[in-house]
């Protein structure tokens, strides 16, 4: 169990955390990158992308 100060500062930096605004670029700006990839090799990316990043390996922690 915390400490009430502890808790405080959990609370403040969860609350931080949420206040932040963040933003992400559209797949379609990045489109011009993609020029120097075959459509073989966007396949491959994009495959591995949906197999590797949709899991969670909860033992990992």
């Amino acid at each position: 169990m915390l400490l009430a100060e502890d808790q405080r500062r959990v609370l403040d930096f969860a609350r931080a955390l949420a206040e932040r605004k963040t933003h992400g670029v559209r797949g379609r700006d990045l489109l011009p990158f993609t020029q120097g990839f075959s459509k073989e090799d966007l396949e491959v990316m994009r495959r591995a992308v949906e197999e590797d990043c949709e899991r969670v390996d909860l033992s990992e922690w």
